[in-house]
């Protein structure tokens, strides 16, 4: 993950990858988030549209599928520089353009400021990142499932992680990172130990 990143500095997307890999946010969430939706000040950033591709209409902003899927994610002190970083690239990317930018006050817009569809994220920045990286073949999608298995491998709470997933249940949450439930049992029987006095 930190050598994907140190990759992805000064992409035209680091931010949204950084933001990929400390809020395990969908892709669509990403592509989908609107600056009105975040607060740099305070923090935090609300899911409150997915970007999807509807046959026929293009790239949409639809509302989340589930109540647990719109959410409030307090954010990591390096997604904030990431975003406010972000923000002045952006800002100069608009003047460049002028008249020709499409202002739909998209966090991560094509180059135009329209929505930026997926494939051609993944064909133009994702791939070729991970290659240059040099870390095994990964989905996008993988980002996600990292962000919660660092979570999970460093104690944060599963119900915690699970609402930062917009996960439906907590049990999806540990059905999905089952893998990382033998270290935190370890890590269990360790604390017991000690609350006993033993070791």
């Amino acid at each position: 993950a930190q050598r994907f990143l140190d990759t992805a500095k000064c992409d035209r997307f680091e931010a949204l990858y950084v933001l990929a890999l400390t809020t395990g946010m969908r892709r669509g969430e990403l592509l989908g988030l609107r600056w009105r939706d975040v607060d740099l000040e305070r923090e935090f950033l609300q899911v409150q549209h997915s970007l999807q591709c509807i046959q026929g209409s293009g790239p949409q902003l639809v509302e989340p599928k589930t109540r647990r899927s719109r959410r409030r994610i307090k954010l990591a002190s390096m997604a904030v520089e990431a975003l406010r970083q972000h923000r002045v690239r952006q800002a100069e990317e608009r003047l460049r353009l002028g008249p020709a930018w499409a202002d739909q006050d998209l966090v991560f817009p094509n180059k135009l400021g329209r929505p930026q569809e997926a494939p051609n994220l993944l064909r133009d920045s994702f791939k070729p990142l991970v290659q240059k990286a040099e870390v095994p073949t990964i989905r996008f999608h993988d980002l996600r499932h990292t962000a919660a298995t660092l979570l999970l491998s460093r104690g944060v709470h599963p119900k915690v992680v699970s609402e930062l997933l917009g996960h439906s249940s907590i049990g999806l949450t540990l059905d999905t990172y089952s893998h990382v439930l033998p270290d935190l049992q370890a890590s269990a029987a360790a604390a017991m130990d000690s609350a006993f006095g033993v070791g």
